[in-house]
């Protein structure tokens, strides 16, 4: 099963409110970018309290993993720590928990935490925190690899995701695929999720 994933970098909560709004009347999983201005440059507003949705924090931020309680106040469906950002990354019960590795880091610093994890997030874009990147196909060889030696695990890519790239990511094994600026750049996201979800 194919799995569409909207992101959304917060600005506000008005930002949130409207842009749940655009998405019409989709019940799926929704995902927040959110970002410390360390880890990477750009910051976003940090909520102390979310709408009763599925969401799953997609947490840019240094050393996220020591902050866990204050994400699981948030009752996120799924929580995704970045590896690269995290100095000494404990996996805690309770909650859906993904790992996200640049397209430059080896797919082998994932083994460690693969039997802790419900899923790994790829990156499909070399600068992070900034939606409307290039897309990286070294992400392709990632997916392929993480598909051979771990069939079942479940594949995320974040990052570069359009309607162009969207198929070949669906073929080489992802998942889930995490779409932002190709849904809300456009006058219509509603329609722009659709024509994703209609891939699937």
């Amino acid at each position: 099963m194919i799995e569409i994933i909207p992101a959304i970098m917060l600005k506000n909560g008005e930002d949130l409110v409207g842009k749940l709004m655009l998405l019409g009347d989709f019940s799926g999983v929704v995902q927040l970018d959110l970002m410390d201005g360390i880890f990477v440059p750009e910051k976003t507003w940090m909520p102390d309290k979310l709408p009763e949705k599925d969401f799953e924090l997609d947490l840019m931020i240094k050393n996220a993993a020591g902050r866990m309680d204050e994400w699981l106040e948030l009752k996120p469906k799924r929580i995704i720590f970045h590896l690269e950002a995290e100095g000494n990354l404990i996996i805690p019960d309770g909650v859906e928990i993904g790992i996200a590795i640049n397209t430059n880091t080896s797919i082998e610093k994932i083994f460690p935490f693969i039997d802790k994890i419900n899923f790994v997030q790829c990156m499909g874009i070399e600068k992070i925190g900034y939606q409307g990147q290039p897309f990286d196909e070294k992400v392709f060889e990632q997916i392929k690899s993480l598909r051979e030696k771990y069939p079942e695990i479940i594949i995320s890519v974040d990052g570069g995701v359009n309607l162009e790239t969207a198929p070949k990511l669906i073929e080489a094994g992802a998942n889930r695929l995490v779409v932002g600026s190709a849904i809300f750049s456009v006058s219509s996201p509603a329609t722009a999720l659709r024509k994703f979800q209609e891939l699937v």
